[in-house]
Parts: structure tokens; sequence; C-alpha cells
């Protein structure tokens, strides 16, 4: 007889995501390749080089002060480069440096082995569920709910 589902979804998913992350940071950092917080950031910049890093903030779902920190760690790590917008002389732009671009392809090449990892074992329609149960959950806990119990 089949032992039933844990459906402790909560900490299924928290337990899993920490997992993951510190599957990718033992892999990739050891390599010398972005943290997963970089390359998001470089996934974004790949698209929108330049962009206001409150912008890359709400992409990436961090709060501002994160943000910030990733921002200087980046720029320390030669992935990305801050300018001034010309605009507003206040705001400040994130390009992508040679290195980052560099380290974006490594990013990719990994994304590749660990969503290969992730689905492992599992079919193409079981995949799809736990895609839309996943994107699910930005809208069902979206920003504009702060503070608000579901």
């Amino acid at each position: 007889m089949k032992p039933p589902t844990d459906r402790r979804l909560f900490f299924l998913l928290n337990v899993g995501q920490r997992r993951v992350n510190r599957w990718i940071e033992s892999r990739f950092g050891a390599e010398g390749g972005a943290s997963a917080a970089q390359a998001g950031a470089l996934f974004y910049l790949a698209k929108h080089d330049g962009a206001l890093i409150g912008e890359i903030a709400e992409a990436l779902d961090l709060a501002p002060s994160a943000m910030t920190g990733l921002a200087d760690r980046m720029c320390k790590a030669g992935l990305a480069e801050r300018r001034r917008d010309e605009q507003d002389g206040r705001a400040m732009r994130l390009h992508l440096s040679d290195t980052g671009r560099d380290k974006l392809q490594t990013a990719r090449r990994g994304l590749e082995s660990i969503n290969a990892k992730i689905s492992e074992g599992f079919s193409e329609a079981e995949m799809e569920v736990v895609a839309r149960w996943l994107a699910s959950l930005q809208t069902k806990f979206s920003n504009d709910d702060r503070g608000r119990i579901p």
C-alpha cells in the first residue's frame, strides 16, 4: 500500500526552495558562477539592460533594500555597472558588464540542468500542473495583498 502524500504544502515549498537554492549555490558558486539572486538579475538585465534598480527589484520580487545590496555585490563582482539615469540624476541604472554577459551564459547552461533535475521523474502533464500551481501563487499572494490574511 502506498503511503499517503505529505500535504504540508507551505512546509514542503519552503524546504524545497531552500534545498534547491543550497544545491545551486554549492554547484555554481564553487565554479565561480553567479548566485541564484544574481543570476535572476542577469536574466532580467539581458532583456532590459540599463533598467532602474527599482524595476529589477520589482521583477525579482525583492525589497528595495535587498536589491540595493544585490546590486552592490554584482558591481563588486564585476557583473554589472551602475550608471546615473540621464533624465533623473538621483536614479541609478544597472548595466551588464562583459563579465556579467559571460556569467549569464554560464547561468543559462546551469538553468537547463537545474530544470532537468527538478522535473526528473515527472511527466510533462505533471510538470504542467506544478508550473500552473506555482504561477498561481503569484496572483493568490500578490504584493497588493500585503498584511491581509487570505
